[in-house]
């Protein structure tokens, strides 16, 4: 693991840049320092950049919102959400026939993980024939609340798709369980979870696939989670360079390279933040 002065560093040696959002260009209410003159110094120097979130709302909302926090428009090229990628998934394989009613778990009344779906909602686990977990609002409610929402699905066997894998969520408040944690009570409850997103191979396939197939051996990853960033871009077979920005600002290194063990994933490059 090599430490680098700053971005500037990584453009040197790559072309292409898969960058989580969450901890690495913003803090879910501002960007970091330095994020938003970065993202277009790499568009000036005509590296490709792709946005690749464990969102569980689909890319176009999470687009709006990096313009909201003053992110210039088209300095990224691509973004790719896990939840536009179980969006895409579920309307392939969802029939025309009789909706199903789902069960959906989202944040501020957000739909956009199922709107244009075969889906209608379901009040409970107890009437879901799906639940889709897009995000947590730990902020508002502690893991009693879901798990007595989830409890009649997880004993009939219903499948969980959990979009946003992520187990700890930034919050104005501080961190917060995400909906990956969740999710593991489902699990714990016995119901069947499917996941999609960071560290599982189907997003790093579409990102590569809406990447155009480029040189896997010039593109980095860029992330400041180990267990989905720097796991997930060293199993797809990509360069990674961690942040300690977001989940990581009050480790200590020994935690860090504790984490390291934990998931068997060590970055190849380590950053402050996300500034050139």
């Amino acid at each position: 693991m090599r430490t680098l002065s700053g971005v500037r560093d990584l453009a040197e040696r790559f072309d292409t840049f898969v960058l989580d959002q969450f901890g690495v260009l913003h803090d879910g209410s501002n960007p970091y320092p330095g994020a938003v003159e970065t993202l277009m110094r790499l568009k000036a120097a005509g590296k490709t950049t792709l946005l690749l979130s464990n969102s569980g709302k689909r890319s176009a909302p999470n687009e709006a919102r990096l313009r909201g926090l003053g992110f210039a428009p088209g300095s990224w090229d691509h973004f790719l959400s896990s939840g536009e990628v179980a969006w895409s998934r579920l309307s392939r394989s969802l029939s025309t026939g009789t909706p199903l009613r789902c069960l959906l778990i989202a944040r501020d009344g957000d739909r956009s993980a199922i709107d244009g779906l075969p889906l209608t909602p379901a009040e409970g686990g107890a009437d879901a024939d799906i639940v889709l977990l897009a995000a947590s609002e730990a902020d508002r409610f502690g893991l009693d609340h879901y798990r007595r929402l989830l409890e009649p699905a997880a004993q009939r066997g219903i499948t969980c798709l959990c979009t946003n894998p992520d187990k700890i969520m930034l919050t104005a408040d501080g961190p917060r369980f995400g909906a990956g944690r969740i999710a593991e009570l489902y699990a714990e409850l016995g119901g069947p979870v499917t996941w999609i997103g960071k560290p599982f191979p189907e997003i790093y396939r579409a990102a590569l696939d809406l990447l155009g197939a480029p040189d896997t051996g010039r593109i980095v990853c860029v992330g400041d989670s180990v267990e989905h960033d720097i796991a997930g871009g060293r199993r797809a077979g990509l360069a990674t360079a961690l942040v300690t920005t977001g989940v990581l600002a009050a480790r200590t290194a020994e935690e860090k390279a504790a984490l390291f063990r934990d998931h068997g994933a060590t970055p190849d490059f380590l950053l402050r933040t996300f500034a050139w």
